[in-house]
């Protein structure tokens, strides 16, 4: 059986990791790069560094950070924010990246997908899904959520499998930053109309909320940043939790 994978995800904001609520009210989290040292040597299994205000400002990400957080870390290490272009992709990957995620710029052409998976493989290609309930319908949101589409979220998921990507990473913009859980239902039913891997985010609060997704959820891997930023749940902790819930994760 393929083992659960635990994600710190580093969101960046002009240089430093920062967190919110239901994606506003943004506080300081601290250096990324030392962030990122210290979760390798924890035992996160991957990482995930989003540059939240690439796309909202109209420029590249961080590369001199990605450089920086690549020579740090011996995981697995997933890149997004304003990557819109096969070049984009290929300047991250040369910088240290492992994955790359996009999100607005996959709405707007689709195509990009199958560009990409074309030209560096599905298994580097991580499309980003961040959406919310609205008239109990989930609709994607593009921009850091900030603009609302009219684009169900399980018909848009099944697109992007479809076009190429190799992992999913979903977020419920109701849940994040709440401590109150996953979107498990929605999670659930991911993992039911696709083949390939979905990533939770958004919502988790402590240990049973992870034992949950992996459970009810169904999600192969689970992504938070405030618990693990702030000491709230440490990470081998977690682990061992995990592993006495009968979840099959690498310790």
């Amino acid at each position: 059986m393929l083992t659960k994978r635990i994600i710190p995800c580093l969101d960046i904001k002009n240089g430093r990791t920062v967190k919110g609520v239901n994606f506003v009210d943004l506080r300081d989290a601290g250096d990324p790069v030392e962030l990122a040292a210290i979760y390798a040597q924890e035992g996160a299994d991957e990482l995930v560094f989003l540059d939240i205000s690439a796309t909202e400002e109209r420029r590249k990400t961080l590369i001199d950070l990605v450089l920086h957080v690549a020579e740090k870390v011996n995981i697995p290490f997933t890149v997004g924010g304003g990557i819109s272009s096969v070049e984009d992709v290929d300047v991250l990957l040369k910088s240290g990246a492992d994955k790359i995620s996009i999100n607005s710029s996959a709405v707007n052409k689709p195509q990009l997908i199958n560009e990409l998976a074309a030209k560096f493989g599905s298994q580097c290609i991580v499309v980003a899904i961040d959406a919310k309930q609205i008239n109990d319908k989930w609709k994607v949101h593009l921009v850091g959520g900030k603009v609302p589409t009219e684009l169900d979220l399980f018909e848009w998921a099944k697109e992007v499998e479809m076009r190429g990507a190799g992992e999913i990473l979903f977020t419920s913009m109701d849940h994040d930053g709440t401590k109150n859980g996953f979107a498990n239902k929605a999670l659930a039913k991911l993992s039911k109309d696709l083949n390939i891997p979905i990533i939770a985010s958004g919502g988790a609060g402590n240990m049973q909320h992870f034992v949950d997704t992996f459970i009810d959820g169904q999600a192969d891997a689970a992504l938070a940043a405030s618990v693990f930023h702030f000491k709230e749940i440490e990470i081998v902790d977690l682990k061992k939790e995990l592993k006495n819930n009968n979840i099959p994760v690498r310790l």
